[in-house]
């Protein structure tokens, strides 16, 4: 799973969400970290209104809570959709010990640097998730920029 902070790096550079079953969230605020929740068809399902969706939560939690505005939910992609967010941009994964690289074809993320030279780009972590999380963030800043 990856980081609250890149999940909030990566909202903030235009990630967005649109709710669906299996998804992991968490309420974006500070005394939540801890709680990650999980999208299901019985205990939290999004529900669209013409003022935004809502994640509703039903039945009984570990504390009482009705619903949360979705922009008030900071959303913890999984690998497989961090990969399918890459679409063409993702070359390979690759592990090296404790490392894992993904590997981002040359036009992905290139930072327009004089020694960029059109090589592969290459986003390092300890975990998979991670590494998927941080080229994702440089493709989406690069967009944005």
């Amino acid at each position: 799973m990856i980081s609250t902070s890149l999940a909030r790096q990566l909202r903030d550079a235009g990630l967005r969400w649109k709710p669906l079953s299996g998804d992991r969230f968490q309420i974006d605020r500070p005394e939540l970290d801890a709680d990650v929740f999980t999208i299901s068809d019985l205990m939290i399902e999004p529900h669209e209104y013409s003022t935004g969706t809502v994640l509703g939560f039903n039945g009984t939690t570990e504390w009482a809570l009705d619903s949360v505005d979705v922009t008030d939910a900071l959303w913890l992609p999984r690998e497989d959709q961090l990969r399918d967010l890459l679409r063409t941009a993702f070359v390979r994964l690759e592990r090296e010990q404790e490392l894992y690289r993904v590997v981002l074809a040359p036009e992905a993320a290139d930072d327009d640097s004089e020694d960029a030279g059109g090589a592969e780009r290459v986003y390092e972590s300890v975990s998979a998730p991670e590494a998927y999380g941080l080229a994702l963030l440089a493709v989406l800043e690069k967009v944005s920029a």
